[in-house]
């Protein structure tokens, strides 16, 4: 007996479905019934329908002013769930070195693990003198640049749950507040003695962090004000790059 194309086991009402969803887009986020019937070439009772089942489910929210559509949140947690399946350190790795070759340091990536910071990449940097190896090894989050920036993006309980026990607690959730508004943090030989760091989040499409970039050196080639001016932009840009190069930035091909 012949085997069936797969195309013959289609269910239209579920392929009208998913036509549904991908005629939203950055360019037209918010779609009215009306629209929607001429995109997909149906009547709109049946869109009408498609939709009742879609915002029941969380796929689609109705703005109650306008009475237009735009995707719900379920859309976005499928998309994250997606995403963070990926293999971020294969995405990450050439950024990290080409950061390492702009800025002659080691670079690394990392990722939390309940408290910790665990660093899951890196590239060494070609000085004599320079930052011991990291890969694999785990650190309080608290006391690293990567650490922070990974803590700075979960939400308030999680922040308290990670710092309960430390010294200063609400020192340091002040200090998280002032990572997640400036998109970066600077380790000042709080991991280590001898060495700085300055790291930046990278985030999934739901805006939640996912892995930071650190560039750590030692503290004596680096004073505050060239950690703030000139590696600061590279380590950003590099952590943008990786969420442009992992299509997490809206609007990336």
């Amino acid at each position: 007996m012949s085997k069936k194309a797969k195309s013959d086991y289609l269910i239209q009402s579920v392929s009208r479905a998913l036509d549904l969803l991908e005629a939203f887009s950055v360019k037209e986020g918010a779609l009215g019934v009306t629209e929607l019937a001429r995109k997909l070439k149906l009547h709109k009772n049946n869109v009408f329908r498609l939709l009742a089942t879609l915002e029941t489910r969380g796929y689609v929210e109705q703005d109650k002013e306008t009475e237009r559509y735009r995707l719900g949140a379920k859309v976005y947690e499928i998309a994250a769930v997606f995403l963070q399946h990926l293999d971020l350190r294969r995405q990450a790795r050439p950024y990290l070195e080409s950061l390492a070759a702009k800025s002659g340091e080691t670079t690394y990536l990392a990722v939390l693990e309940r408290t910790s910071a665990v660093y899951v990449d890196m590239v060494e940097c070609e000085q004599a003198v320079r930052v011991a190896p990291r890969l694999g090894r785990r650190y309080p989050a608290v006391v690293t640049a990567a650490g922070q920036a990974l803590l700075a993006g979960l939400p308030r309980a999680q922040q308290e749950a990670a710092v309960t026990g430390q010294a200063e607690p609400g020192g340091i959730l002040d200090r998280l507040a002032r990572v997640a508004a400036a998109g970066y943090a600077i380790d000042q030989e709080e991991g280590e003695p001898g060495v700085v760091a300055v790291a930046a989040p990278v985030h999934d499409l739901a805006r939640r962090v996912v892995g930071a970039v650190e560039c750590g050196a030692p503290a004596f080639r680096w004073t505050l004000d060239r950690l703030k001016g000139e590696l600061t932009p590279l380590v950003v840009g590099a952590a943008s790059q990786i969420e442009t190069g992992l299509g997490l930035r809206q609007g990336a091909p």
